[in-house]
């Protein structure tokens, strides 16, 4: 059998994705960038998420199932890892057996002359039993927990903070204080992250004072006009 000198089109992947949703387990073959078992026939039997390793195609290889990178491993030829069939032994023809005469005329029998028989010592062969070769299978990688990614974002005058574990969203945008913010920032030991942060929170803060002496100049007009009022009633 020849070994496959590629490894797996992304075109491919997708199509054993589908075979594997369909409840199959598509052959493939072990290219050379698999090592000593290269040649040999696997199922594939997962799938995983290509973003935590680049292993993530599980090939069942005899009782292990063992996690491999597209490149290890190339789709089988149509055929591959059946065995041929046994030719079917016809049986030889039976010739009937030659009759004999059953009388025999004029013979008398001699006696025969025995001679001692003698016998051979059994020979006794040794056979030296060598242990069967075994081919390094590709030890398995244990697989760890996937990434956790936590996002503090400011846009549009809020903070806002998600968390997701690999591909699941463990918790969406919401909105936090800008002193839960600030405390969060502290936790990282980068001097121009704490700069970034806190000319922001500057500048909300200057804004917000421009808003209030804007509101207390209003709200000073208010008074002076109810007073007026007040005083012409």
């Amino acid at each position: 059998m020849g070994v496959a000198g590629q490894g797996l089109s992304d075109d491919e992947v997708r199509g054993i994705r589908e075979a594997l949703a369909a409840g199959r387990k598509p052959k493939v073959v072990f290219t050379a960038s698999a090592g000593q078992i290269a040649g040999q026939i696997g199922q594939v039997v997962e799938l995983t998420d290509p973003a935590v390793s680049d292993e993530y195609v599980v090939v069942r290889f005899g009782r292990d199932e063992l996690p491999f990178s597209p490149a290890d491993v190339a789709v089988a030829p149509r055929g591959a890892g059946r065995k041929p069939a046994e030719p079917k032994v016809e049986p030889a023809p039976v010739e009937p057996p030659v009759a004999e005469p059953e009388f025999v005329l004029d013979r008398v029998p001699q006696p025969r002359r025995e001679e001692p028989v003698r016998q051979e010592e059994p020979k006794v062969e040794t056979v030296e039993a060598k242990p069967a070769a075994r081919r390094p299978v590709k030890a398995a990688k244990p697989k760890g927990p996937a990434g956790l990614t936590v996002t503090l974002a400011y846009a549009e005058g809020e903070w806002t903070v998600a968390a997701q574990q690999g591909g699941k969203v463990l918790a969406k945008p919401y909105v936090l204080k800008p002193a839960e913010a600030l405390r969060m920032v502290a936790l990282v030991d980068v001097p121009g992250v704490h700069e970034a942060v806190e000319q922001i929170l500057a500048s909300e803060r200057s804004e917000a004072e421009r808003q209030a002496e804007k509101l207390r100049a209003e709200l000073a007009e208010i008074e002076a006009r109810l007073a007026e009022l007040r005083e012409a009633s």
